[in-house]
């Protein structure tokens, strides 16, 4: 593994189609921790995230190890940070191996075959996910849990020090939401940067940090055991939660 990557995102504003999104904020996810962010809907949490690839222009300043994003070279940022995003659909014809393989290009020299490590980057990590049985079959062939393991796979595959993920557990039945965790926590023991939007409170509370966001901007960030961590989750999503304590761990259930 290579040295942490400090990746850190100023924002004086973003806005789509002249409305405002994001309002001014700063964040800087830690490596060797997962934080998850979460909020409302419409809180501007997928935003964020997609601010941070530097997939929205926005007004303000995105940096990588203290170095401007657009001084990166394509490569270099594509072998540092790695993207989950929602529905992604545009590699449908490929096989399921073949998309996990998609990961290694930023490893590659040009139209080079892969190597050997590539080869055994993306067996490890369809290994993690579960979904080296299936290699063979097209992304269009498989459910949508299945899907989903395959293209967490290709995240994992780029090994890279920033691993951003929207919305990761979609399609996935709780036992793999359960083994998404054990690979989000894996993840950041190995000193990555893991960062994923979530829906699902009683996961995103077994995260290092709670980002908690609600109308385009952070209005806390915390453990999930603080007690101002509890307050703010009640507060952005109207004191209809009761956040309780249960065999060591946070859940959250509805009031």
């Amino acid at each position: 593994m290579n040295a942490p990557a400090r990746l850190a995102l100023a924002l004086n504003g973003l806005a789509l189609d002249g409305r405002p999104v994001l309002q001014p904020l700063q964040f800087a996810p830690e490596p060797g921790r997962w934080t998850a962010i979460v909020g409302p809907n419409g809180a501007g949490k997928s935003t964020l995230l997609r601010a941070l690839t530097g997939l929205l222009p926005f007004d303000g300043q995105l940096t990588l190890d203290d170095r401007p994003w657009p001084a990166w070279p394509a490569r270099e940022r594509a072998r540092a940070v790695a993207w989950l995003g929602q529905n992604e659909g545009d590699a449908d014809e490929l096989s399921a191996e073949d998309v996990v393989m998609l990961g290694r290009l930023p490893h590659q020299a040009w139209l080079a075959p892969p190597t050997a490590q590539d080869h055994a980057a993306v067996q490890q990590a369809m290994a993690q996910t579960q979904s080296w049985d299936w290699r063979g079959r097209r992304l269009a062939q498989l459910s949508g849990g299945e899907r989903q393991r395959v293209l967490l796979a290709r995240a994992l595959a780029v090994q890279a020090r920033v691993l951003l993920m929207d919305e990761p557990l979609a399609h996935l039945d709780p036992p793999h939401q359960s083994d998404w965790v054990r690979i989000a926590q894996a993840q950041a023991r190995a000193g990555v940067a893991v960062v994923s939007v979530l829906h699902e409170l009683n996961i995103a509370l077994q995260a290092d940090c709670l980002l908690v966001m609600d109308q385009g901007r952070i209005v806390h960030s915390g453990a999930p055991g603080d007690a101002a961590t509890h307050a703010a989750l009640q507060q952005v999503f109207q004191h209809r939660l009761l956040i309780l304590q249960a065999q060591a761990r946070w859940i959250a259930l509805n009031a």
